[in-house]
């Protein structure tokens, strides 16, 4: 765990996985589905690390964490997403950029997902997202802030986040000359977390297939655009 500073000056704890190598490593901020900071999204940040990446996880919770849906609602709920994107999540990529990373991306997973939407728009220094079934409620996407490449993963069958949001999503992106890249997958929300099932929920479904192939293709979108 490290801690750096907002562009407020407030502080915020954070965890951090480096690669063997270093130096001048590119960088990603890694933002938590609902449940928080928890092992699973420790879990994608250790696992860019062994790509070469230097990750590194924001709590935006302070320290929260939830086991169930409900503490998992209640936590998102009393988050402000504008200051955790313009604050949390901007003073991320810059303690990235200031330790060593020259370029460095967002992304994020459900609520983290709609997060790094936020951040597109609101972070100038970023410069990459790569979303994870989710996105902000779209009167608050100015498209025509986001001058940086996206990559997004959905989810056709996916309860939370409808696919006619991302439909609508990718046409304001697309009238404004957004480099995007939207991909759809036959699969449920959280189709890449190994533990969705075990959280009881029936709206969520691992898909070892399709979140190996959307791994695959965030891979190459940060060799292309961040590495």
């Amino acid at each position: 765990m490290i801690t750096f500073n907002r562009p407020d000056g407030q502080s915020v704890d954070a965890y951090l996985a480096e690669p063997v190598n270093v130096r001048n490593a590119p960088g990603v901020v890694v933002l938590q589905e609902w449940w928080g900071l928890d092992d699973e999204v420790k879990a994608v940040a250790n696992r860019l690390a062994e790509a070469g990446y230097r990750a590194l996880v924001p709590d935006l919770y302070r320290g929260k964490l939830a086991l169930e849906a409900n503490e998992a609602e209640h936590l998102m709920n009393g988050l402000n997403f504008g200051d955790a994107a313009s604050q949390d999540i901007r003073g991320a990529v810059q303690y990235l950029k200031a330790t060593g990373s020259e370029k460095v991306a967002v992304t994020g997973f459900c609520m983290g997902g709609a997060l790094t939407v936020l951040s597109a728009c609101l972070v100038p220094e970023c410069d990459g997202t790569i979303v994870w079934y989710g996105y902000p409620p779209l009167e608050y996407v100015d498209a025509s802030a986001i001058k940086k490449p996206m990559l997004a993963h959905w989810a056709l069958h996916d309860e939370f986040f409808s696919i006619a949001g991302v439909d609508q999503l990718e046409e304001k992106l697309r009238q404004a000359g957004v480099n995007y890249d939207f991909e759809r997958y036959d699969a449920k929300h959280a189709f890449a977390n190994p533990k969705s099932e075990q959280r009881n929920m029936p709206p969520l479904q691992y898909n070892p297939a399709a979140a190996q192939l959307a791994w695959q293709r965030t891979l190459d979108f940060l060799k292309k655009y961040i590495a």
